[in-house]
């Protein structure tokens, strides 16, 4: 009787104990206070992003975020900690405040397409999975604090305005996915941490100044990886090459063979030790893979499991008072393997502003695809490699709401002071849309104005023209010219770029007098390779494609050193009135391809052929379209295409101001790429990487006979030996 009484009050006890337990548990669920810590780092980034009414329910002081029937925008909690914070695209300012590292429970932060500025903040959430802070305005190096992030997954900082190295910030980031730090002002070489991350699916580097190799994501797990538009050089590495998505464009890649493969598989994700309930590492376990002993964890879990069914009649009535909270299944779900889209077509076109690399040296080339021979076959043509009909499909850049335009504003009165009123004493240039002026400020600056015509846009639209110089501030390209600035004003539509005081490629050409020193064979040929990569880049680097539609010998325009910079990119695609669209290209002026003369459609391909008139021009000096020479002549392609594959007829074709000075071999092979580009079937044009594949060829060889010169073989004449690189 005694054993069974003892045996009761046990029981009992242990009742009072779980009872207890239970009863303290929905005290605090019933209570209802958010963690006190959240909730003044809540308070804090509110006032710190100057009080929004946009975000909605929030308080600067004494808040409760995660309380019964309070909606603070953008919060989800579980229990009584906030685990995910978005606030995407809500047009915040100021900046996020400094102790963010109190939200411990935070897994998600999402603070991307605002305007919040300055630094990120050192102190981050520790925990988080997800952090997405692109399209703000961040500057300033990236935190080390990253790189306490265990259990980050996906990192997007893309679209700011960081600076500096990336860091030694991935070497304690085994769960990273994917890593996006695209469209900044990073530089330096990529960190050897990089290698260190196991699970790395998806690294988007494009458009910073990155500098090196990329040896170091050789051996990554990688899916998809853009790194176009910085400063690498060296070769790809092969492990790369089979991956999903590769995208290169835009760096320094040189030719030739490359060099072996850094040793070593692809690296892949450690296992993740499980463990049980109580965090105790079931890899402690015998040969056979069996738990050694019970262990504390299990008896306290028989034990927990005995008082729930003791007191899980008089606890039912409590448990029903329990709030509703919202848990983690609530949060959006996001699948380990999902990754950061590349951008869409779209998306190019909201780009708040592309970093471009600086600009490299002008014997620097770019390799973009296997060798193709280019010399089409004499009787039957074939297609190039690019299967795509270019020529049934032409590319519309499609309308966007303008965005913010980085360019300078200028007013009337400051250009009107700095063109003397534009005067007809500095008018350098006129095409199909405007006149160009010579600008000269008072700082010493000097500067191209283009005076847009009224008529040449739609319904005389202000909003237009900016939708114009939105999208033209973002072409960034070393062989492309830059937008400086802009206005718009009093019906006047200006748009202010950089001034090349070598003029056009044209009055390189045509314009010469007995001052001036005709264009060498060498500096040609790296005109020809530059616009090339321009106009690669317009049509396979900008998505949505850009047409160029005016492309021609006078909107080539020459640096001091004579590097190319490719003008009116990006302008005949938004000209609307069908009066001024192409107008240079359609009156007899010899660019035009024969589809666009017979349909008025322009498309990829008919600047690939108005390339390869350029191209001629560049070989012959004369003129595409010459009125004064005989009617089998005044047609340069019609004359010249012939004689592209008979060498002693290209020799009597070839530039008499050369004076002989040029290889046959380069001459031969420079042919065969023209010969390509002015085919009368669309079709059989090659796509420019081709284009500028060939002439990279054309100039490694030009190189590696450079290497090859002793010294005893240099001339006294600067130009024959270069030449003789050729």
């Amino acid at each position: 009787m005694v054993v069974m009484l003892n045996l009761k009050m046990e029981v009992l006890l242990l009742f009072c104990v779980f009872f207890s337990c239970i009863f303290q548990s929905n005290l605090v669920l019933i209570n209802g206070d958010t963690d006190q810590k959240d909730a003044a780092a809540l308070g804090l980034m509110y006032t710190s992003l100057n009080s929004p009414q946009q975000l909605t329910g929030w308080v600067a002081n004494g808040g409760d975020p995660c309380g019964i029937g309070i909606n603070w925008k953008g919060v989800t909690c579980t229990g009584t900690s906030v685990t995910a914070l978005k606030l995407s695209g809500l047009q915040l300012n100021g900046n996020v405040g400094y102790n963010l590292q109190d939200l411990g429970s935070l897994k998600e932060l999402d603070l991307s397409n605002n305007n919040l500025g300055g630094s990120i903040p050192y102190s981050l959430p520790p925990n988080l999975e997800r952090l997405n802070l692109a399209k703000n305005t961040f500057n300033g190096p990236i935190p080390y604090s990253i790189s306490l992030m265990a259990s980050l997954k996906y990192l997007d900082l893309s679209h700011n305005q960081l600076q500096n190295q990336l860091g030694d910030l991935f070497n304690n980031l085994p769960e990273l996915i994917t890593l996006d730090v695209s469209f900044n002002a990073l530089n330096s070489n990529l960190s050897q941490s990089l290698s260190a991350l196991p699970s790395v699916k998806n690294i988007y580097l494009q458009n910073n100044q990155f500098t090196g190799t990329l040896d170091v994501l050789a051996n990554l797990p990688l899916e998809n990886l853009n790194v176009e538009n910085n400063q690498f050089i060296g070769w790809v590495p092969a492990q790369l090459k089979g991956i999903k998505s590769l995208k290169t464009g835009g760096n320094q890649w040189f030719s030739g063979p490359a060099p072996p493969a850094p040793p070593g598989p692809p690296r892949r994700a450690k296992p993740r030790p499980k463990s049980d309930e109580n965090g105790n590492d079931k890899s402690d376990s015998n040969g056979d893979g069996k738990k050694s002993g019970l262990g504390a964890g299990g008896i306290a879990g028989i034990l927990v499991a005995l008082l729930v069914v003791v007191g899980a009649a008089v606890a039912f009535f409590l448990i029903k008072k329990k709030r509703s909270k919202k848990s983690s299944t609530d949060i959006e779900k996001y699948e380990e393997d999902h990754h950061f889209t590349p951008l869409a077509s779209n998306e190019v076109k909201e780009m708040k502003s592309m970093q471009a690399p600086s600009e490299p040296a002008k014997k620097t080339f770019e390799t973009t695809s296997a060798a193709v021979n280019l010399r089409p076959p004499p009787i039957e043509r074939l297609k190039s490699f690019d299967e795509e009909d270019y020529s049934t499909k032409p590319v519309v850049v499609k309308k966007v709401n303008a965005a913010p335009i980085s360019a300078t504003v200028y007013s009337i009165a400051d250009l009107q002071m700095a063109t003397a009123s534009f005067s007809v004493d500095n008018l350098i240039g006129e095409g199909s849309i405007g006149r160009v002026y010579q600008a000269q400020f008072d700082d010493g600056k000097v500067l191209a104005v283009k005076k847009i015509d009224s008529s040449a846009l739609p319904n005389q639209s202000s909003g237009d023209f900016l939708e114009i110089v939105s999208n033209i501030s973002r072409l960034h390209h070393p062989n492309v010219t830059e937008l400086v600035g802009y206005c718009s004003e009093h019906g006047q539509h200006l748009l202010i770029y950089d001034f090349y005081k070598n003029g056009s490629l044209h009055d390189f050409l045509h314009l010469s007098d007995e001052y001036s020193k005709p264009l060498t064979w060498s500096s040609r040929v790296t005109i020809a390779l530059g616009t090339a990569r321009a106009l690669e880049y317009l049509h396979e680097v900008c998505s949505p494609s850009i047409v160029h539609k005016n492309f021609k010998s006078g909107n080539i325009l020459l640096d001091s050193e004579l590097t190319p910079h490719l003008s009116d990119c990006g302008m005949a695609s938004f000209v609307q009135n069908a009066d001024h669209q192409g107008l240079d290209i359609n009156t007899g002026s010899g660019y035009s391809a024969p589809e666009v003369a017979m349909s008025g459609q322009y498309t990829l391909k008919s600047d690939v052929y108005s390339f390869g008139v350029v191209m001629l021009e560049l070989l012959t000096g004369r003129k595409p379209f010459d009125s004064s020479r005989s009617r089998s002549e005044q047609s340069l392609v019609r004359w010249a295409t012939p004689q592209l594959h008979d060498i002693d007829a290209l020799d009597k074709m070839v530039d008499s101001s050369l004076k002989g000075h040029y290889p046959p071999k380069s001459l031969s092979r420079f042919a065969d790429v023209v010969a390509l580009c002015v085919q009368s079937e669309p079709e059989f044009r090659p796509p420019m990487s081709e284009v500028v594949q060939a002439l990279v060829r054309l100039v490694q060889r030009a190189n590696m006979s450079k290497r090859n010169l002793g010294e005893d073989r240099r001339s006294e004449d600067p130009d024959v030996v270069q030449d003789d690189m050729y």
